[in-house]
């Protein structure tokens, strides 16, 4: 069972959606990096100009898992904002950074392709 109080709950599992969000984040930005270098030479100092995403999560979405051993985000949520904030956690910053990742490693693995193909002939 989870042996600390609600607020160490919360706390303990924001911090974990923050440094998974992070993470992803960061491979996000790394793949969007190398795909714009490989793949647009002359445009690959463009990604400065991105802006930063800036969080505002509910706290009233962590909460204990069902086994009751750790805390993370509560699934089942019980008001409109937090099904919400549900709905564009699992959008913005899960399903979209990862169709970012396949979409800029595939045309890495495209260009990479025309290029041999293109040596080739020459």
């Amino acid at each position: 069972r989870w042996l600390f109080n609600r607020a160490v709950c919360t706390l303990y599992a924001f911090c974990g959606v923050l440094f998974g969000l992070c993470s992803l984040t960061s491979l996000t930005v790394l793949s969007t990096v190398c795909c714009l270098k490989v793949c647009y030479p002359a445009y690959g100092r463009c990604w400065d100009a991105l802006s930063h995403l800036h969080l505002h999560p509910s706290l009233l979405t962590y909460g204990p898992e069902p086994y009751g051993t750790a805390c993370c985000i509560t699934w089942k949520a019980s008001n409109r904002e937090a099904t919400l904030y549900i709905l564009a956690l699992i959008i913005f910053c899960y399903l979209l950074p990862c169709l970012l990742i396949l979409v800029s490693y595939s045309l890495i693995l495209w260009t990479v392709r025309v290029s041999r193909r293109a040596v080739r002939q020459h």
